[in-house]
Formats: C-alpha cells, sequence, structure tokens
C-alpha cells in the first residue's frame, strides 16, 4: 500500500518531495480492516524541500481546510505524543474549520486534563524511521504497541484509550453515529435529486425497439401537441402566465384593443374637405342643377370610405396569424424537441397550414366588404334618413346664421324669391338662357337665367310664375335672334337703314377659355352649405353602420376560417402529412445530444433508486442486476443508433444535420464530471450503510450507553 502510494505520488509531481492536491484513491479489501473512508491529508511543511514550492505551507493549509470544513467531515487530528498539545497544528486548524466547538467540549489528554475534547483521545505508537528503514511489517507493528501498552506501568489504567485497534473500534463507532445522524437527510435530499432526476428522465420520452412503438409515440406527441393548442387557445392551458397576457386572451385583445378601437377613432369625413363634397355634389347634378340633394354624391363617398376598411381587417387578420404562430412554438414539449427532424418538420407543416388557413379568411373579409359596397342600405333602421338630416342641416345652419348675420336669416326664413333678370335686345349683345356667366369689360360677373325660388336655401320642385314668363320671354327672343329671321327683316328694310344701324351696333364679346382644372365658384350658396352638410350627416351615419358591421364579422371570419379551424382540423392535417413517414427512421432520429442525456440520467436515476431503496431498509441490492439493467438499456440505445435506414447510416446523417454548439459540448462535460463525483459518493455511502445495517444491534446497544457511541467517562459530556 506504501509503495502504491509512492509510486502514485510519483507519478504525479516526480521524485523529489512534490505535493498535489489530486486524491491518490486507493481500496482495501481485506476482513481484518474497518468499512471506512479515510482522507490522509499531509502534514504541515514549514520549510520548503526538493520540488516544494516557498508557498508550501499556504498551499498545504488550503488543500486541508477545503476537506476538513466539510459539515459532514469527522475530523480527526494526529498530534505527536512528545510534543506540546497547545502548539498543535492539528488541533489549531480542527479548530479553525469548527470554530463554533461542536466538535471539541471538555475532556483533557487521555483523562481529559489537558486539552478538552468531547470524544477524547487515543494514544498510539507511530512507526519510527528505524521500523521503516527496516521495513517491519503492520502485524510487528501493532504486536510491539500492544506489548509496549501492556508493560508500561504508565499506562496499565488506559487500556480502553491507548493503541491502533482501539482506535480503529471507536473511529467506527463515530461514524456509524455519525451516519446514523445525517442518514435522514442525506434520504431526503437523495429522494429529491431523484425526483428531479427522473422528471427531466421522462421529458425525453421512453426508448423505442419497434416500428409500432414509433408510430405510437409519434401518435401521442401529436395529440398532446394539438390539445396543448387547443388549451392555449381556450385559455385552460396549465402554464399559465400570471405575468402577461398569452394564448387566446391576445387574440381577444387584438380584436377588442386594436381593430375595435382603431376603426372607432376613424373620421369618414377627414379626408374630404367642403369643397370637396361641393365638387361631388355638382359633378353627380351634371348640366342641370338639382332640385334636391342628389344621392349620387352621398354613395360615391361613403363607397370610399368602406374601402378603407379593407386594409385594417387584414392587418387584424395578419396580427391573429402571428400569435397562432407564437403560440405553436410556445406548445413545443421537450418530448418534442428530442426529435430534431420530427420538430422542424412540425413546424413546417404547422406554418404551411396557417397559411392556407388565412386565405378563405382573406377571400371572406374581402367579400364582407365587398358585400357592404354592394349595397347602400338606406333604409337600415339605424340610418339617420334624408328627412332627419335635413332637419339637422337646417338646424345647423340657421344655428350658424344666427351666430353671424342675424338680418340675413330672417330674410332666409321669409322665403323672399330671387330676382328674375329679363331678357334684353339682341343689339345689346347679351344671349339670354345661356346658365353661364358673361365677363364684361371690368370683368364683373353678371348672374342670368336659372334662378328660382328658395326655401331655406333648397330650389323648389315646382317653377314659379316668374319662371314661367322667363322661358316664354326667352323662346320668343330666340324666335327674333334666329339667323333666318334676321336675314328676312333685314332685306325688308332699305339698305341706308340698314347700314345705319349696323353702324350703331356694338363689338362681339369674346369668352375666356377654360381653365386645365374647373373648380367651383368661391362663393358657395345657402343651397351649397345645407347640401354639404347633409351629405357630411348622411356619410356619418352610414359609415357608423358599417363599421359596427365590420367589427363584428371580421373577427367572426377570422375566428372561423383559422382559429376554431386549426383547432378542430390540425390534428387530420398532421396525421395525413407525418404519419405517413412516422416510422421511418430519419423522423424519430434520435439527436446524439438526447441520446447522451437519455444514457447518463438513466444510469443516475438508477443508482439514486438503489440508495434510496438502502436508506429506507437494511436490504441490499444486486449490484449485478443494476449493472445488467444499465448494459441493456446502453446497448438498446446503441443498436437504435447504429440501425441502418433507407437513407443511408444514421450517424452520418446527424453529423450533417446537427452540429454540436459550445455550451452544449461544456455542459454535457460539466454533467459527466458530477456525474463521476455522485458516482464516488454513492459507492461510498452504500459501503458504509450496508456495514452500519448488519451491526444496526449492536449501534443501539453502544448508543444507549451514550449519544456519541462511547462508554461514559465522568465530567465528559456526551452531547454531540
Amino acid at each position: 500500500m506504501r509503495l502504491m502510494e509512492q509510486a502514485e505520488t510519483e507519478r504525479e509531481v516526480g521524485y523529489n518531495k512534490g505535493v498535489s492536491d489530486k486524491q491518490i484513491r486507493l481500496k482495501i479489501s481485506s476482513p481484518n480492516v474497518l468499512n471506512i473512508t479515510l482522507v490522509d491529508l499531509p502534514g504541515i511543511t514549514k520549510v520548503p524541500v526538493g520540488d516544494q514550492p516557498r508557498d508550501i505551507e499556504a498551499r498545504i493549509r488550503k488543500m486541508i481546510m477545503s476537506y476538513i470544513k466539510q459539515e459532514a467531515c469527522i475530523i480527526l487530528a494526529v498530534s505527536p505524543a512528545n510534543s506540546d498539545l497547545a502548539t498543535s497544528d492539528a488541533l489549531q486548524m480542527a479548530k479553525e474549520a469548527d470554530p463554533t466547538g461542536r466538535g471539541t467540549n471538555a475532556r483533557n489528554f487521555l483523562l481529559g486534563k489537558v486539552v478538552p475534547l468531547r470524544l477524547g483521545y487515543i494514544g498510539v505508537v507511530n512507526r519510527s524511521q528505524e521500523d521503516i528503514n527496516k521495513n517491519r511489517s503492520i502485524a510487528e507493528a501493532l504486536a510491539y504497541e500492544e506489548q509496549f501498552f501492556r508493560d508500561n506501568p504508565i499506562y496499565n489504567g488506559l487500556s480502553d484509550r491507548c493503541g491502533i485497534p482501539q482506535l480503529a473500534k471507536k473511529l467506527n463507532l463515530i461514524l456509524e453515529q455519525h451516519i446514523r445522524t445525517v442518514l435522514p437527510g442525506l434520504k431526503a435530499e437523495l429522494n429529491s435529486h431523484l425526483l428531479t432526476v427522473v422528471k427531466e428522465l421522462r421529458t425525453y420520452g421512453e426508448a423505442m425497439e419497434s416500428k409500432a412503438e414509433q408510430g405510437v409515440i409519434l401518435s401521442k406527441i401529436l395529440s398532446k401537441y394539438c390539445e396543448a393548442f387547443s388549451a392555449m387557445v381556450d385559455g385552460k392551458s396549465q402554464e399559465m402566465s400570471t405575468k402577461e397576457l398569452s394564448g387566446g386572451a391576445r387574440i381577444h385583445y387584438i380584436f377588442q384593443s386594436i381593430f375595435v378601437k382603431s376603426l372607432e377613432e376613424v373620421n369618414p369625413c377627414e379626408d374630404f374637405s367642403d369643397e370637396d363634397i361641393r365638387t361631388a355634389i355638382q359633378n353627380a347634378t351634371g348640366p342641370t342643377n338639382a332640385l334636391f340633394v342628389p344621392e349620387v354624391p352621398f354613395q360615391v363617398l361613403v363607397r370610399r370610405q368602406i374601402a378603407r376598411l379593407l386594409d385594417p381587417s387584414l392587418q387584424c387578420l395578419q396580427l391573429v396569424y402571428d400569435e397562432l404562430i407564437k403560440m405553436s412554438r410556445a406548445c413545443e414539449a421537450m418530448e418534442i424537441r428530442r426529435f430534431p427532424l420530427l420538430r422542424r418538420r412540425l413546424d413546417e407543416v404547422m406554418g404551411k397550414f396557417l397559411r392556407d388557413s388565412v386565405k378563405p379568411a382573406e377571400r371572406m373579409i374581402g367579400n364582407i366588404i365587398e358585400i357592404e359596397m354592394a349595397y347602400i342600405n338606406s333604409s337600415h333602421p339605424d340610418f339617420i334618413g334624408g328627412k332627419k338630416a335635413m332637419e339637422d342641416a337646417m338646424r345647423e345652419l340657421r344655428s350658424s346664421q344666427d351666430d353671424t348675420n342675424v338680418k340675413k336669416v330672417s330674410t332666409s326664413e321669409r322665403g323672399q324669391k330671387s330676382q328674375v333678370v329679363q331678357p334684353k335686345s339682341v343689339l345689346t349683345g347679351v344671349l339670354p338662357n345661356q346658365g353661364t356667366h358673361l365677363q364684361s369689360n371690368n370683368d364683373t360677373p353678371i348672374s342670368v337665367g336659372n334662378s328660382s325660388t328658395k326655401t331655406w336655401g333648397i330650389p323648389s320642385i315646382f317653377g314659379s310664375r316668374a319662371s314661367s314668363a322667363e322661358s316664354s320671354a326667352n323662346r320668343s327672343l330666340n324666335e327674333t335672334v334666329s339667323g333666318r329671321s334676321l336675314v328676312e327683316t333685314v332685306s325688308d328694310r332699305s339698305l341706308d337703314e340698314t347700314v345705319s344701324d349696323m353702324e350703331r351696333m356694338p363689338s362681339v364679346i369674346q369668352l375666356r377659355e377654360l381653365p386645365a382644372i374647373l373648380r367651383p365658384s368661391e362663393a358657395q350658396t345657402d343651397n351649397e352649405a345645407v347640401e354639404i352638410i347633409v351629405t357630411k350627416l348622411l356619410l356619418s351615419s352610414y359609415y357608423d353602420i358599417v363599421r359596427k358591421n365590420i367589427q363584428d364579422f371580421v373577427p367572426k371570419a377570422i375566428m372561423h376560417f383559422l382559429v376554431n379551424h386549426t383547432k378542430t382540423d390540425l390534428l387530420n392535417t398532421f396525421i395525413q402529412k407525418l404519419y405517413s413517414i412516422a416510422c421511418s427512421d430519419l423522423v424519430l432520429a434520435l439527436s446524439k445530444v438526447l441520446f447522451i442525456s437519455m444514457k447518463l440520467f438513466y444510469s443516475i436515476s438508477l443508482m439514486l433508486m438503489k440508495i434510496s431503496h438502502r436508506t429506507s431498509s437494511s436490504a441490499i441490492f444486486d449490484d449485478s442486476r443494476v449493472s445488467l439493467a444499465c448494459s441493456s438499456f446502453i446497448g438498446l440505445c446503441m443498436r437504435l443508433w447504429k440501425q441502418p435506414n433507407g437513407s443511408g447510416n444514421r450517424e452520418s446523417l446527424f453529423e450533417e444535420m446537427l452540429q454540436e454548439e459550445d455550451d452544449v459540448v461544456m455542459k454535457r462535460k460539466q454533467t459527466r464530471e458530477v456525474y463521476h463525483v455522485l458516482q464516488q459518493a454513492v459507492q461510498t455511502l452504500d459501503e458504509v450503510e450496508a456495514d452500519v445495517s448488519s451491526r444496526g444491534s449492536s449501534l443501539g446497544a453502544a448508543a444507549a450507553a451514550a449519544t456519541s457511541g462511547l462508554p461514559r467517562i465522568s465530567g465528559l459530556s456526551s452531547n454531540p
């Protein structure tokens, strides 16, 4: 054993007194040794020798403290018997590691009269340098120690406190009692760890041994995915967030807080000025003057506003589509992520399914807009109607005129008739009844013809007497100034008279050229003001009706053609698109990272179950059966991994498809290190716990004598 330790030390640090913190693990199997684990730490070196660094003392102290500061550690401080214990480095470091005094209490050296220790002292005879040089065996050293304490009269009364056998016995009792103390907490910790590992192991799913199992697993995956998606849309998800809106609540927010409110904020008349409406009204009348407010401008303008509702409706559809994409990704459980190619195919099918579902929803929304534009229902019960609009317009105009010109309002209320312009002689150069304005030399407009009686600015449907007389006069004048009548009249007169009359005629009046763009005259009449107000009222009233219809029908169309259709038909689509290749090894190929993780966590789960069983009873597992189970599982995973398929070797395929990230490699390395440490701890605990279980009765008797597992000594507290 000493030679093996020396060889390992020289292999690690060389042959010249070097020191390393790397552990040297030696396992001794013999009926003559205790079932115990000892950590032999080096002694404090004050002066460096050989290849030792200058700070050798600090390094050794740091290494020792890293072990003895552990809560579950039992410190065995070894001090020379021929030195002053008050200056013992071992006791000083033990005191530093255990400042609360849990490891020491009241006892002198051997009898508890020098430095008090709760568990007392054991005197032993160490191997001297002469024993080492003569290569004396352990049996010879033990025989010499027994003879020394038996023959020396000083130690006659301390036989139970002297010798390596007594030290081993005492250490064993202390360790057993310590195990009994920490065993409940350790068991609870192992059970908690076991549950965590088993839960994570379940997320990786079961191993697949046949094609039928592959189909069943895929069916379960797709069903769980569709159920999770529907639950998230309906607000029944088990992973519901309390920090923000999620799932179907976000769709409701899109409908009510974004779509509806955006449409309510739109003013249907904001894009049309009074001049635009005035121009539209005049364009709708054609070459004649309207007797009433024309309906065509209202229909043209309201259809334009209805058409504007198409874009926000399609935007609402796009927002809901984006939310469904997010929900589909949030529903991907760990069981799906273990199959990277299946996950990618599932995303592709889901995306195509949603895109295909958007198309009928778009068509339906377009049809809703076109339906509203196709027929303007002026008989709708909520529509203001022409009569009510006229009354409101007259009231608004009257109120406006009262604020600006009271006299003008009173004149308008009396319904005075407009003056009728009488036709003049042909010789004046003015042609009556042209429905236009002629400009004189000073460019002053002269209003002629088409004047009619007004009632609150609205032309009367019936013509007046003045207008009848005007029409008769115009007919007579037209006959007089016709080309033939004028020639015949001139021919009957003498030539001199004709020439004299012609000299007295004025020059011909020329009309101005039409501009490229014609606008209504700047002067807006009361009649036009009323028409504009009425058109605005009709436009706003009917737009509100259509807006409410759109706010109601568009969410319904989206829910029917997109959301509900996805909930009901998604599983059938997955079966059609994916189940046909469900049993393909290419689809259900496990990734390398998940394969190694399953292998690791399955082994850890078996070991933790083994430990948990041992801590709850004295039964001992058959290690060969556990090893056989682990080997069988690992062999099965290797067969699944190496099994070839029609596309070639799966391993080479995944080398192309999956490139591990650096953090994955690092996590796997750290997990392996933790696994090795846990495995070593489990092995140590198995050995110690088995021995404690086998000696439970003797330990109970010893514990009855003292809680520390030692015989009671007068003046020594037995409290830990």
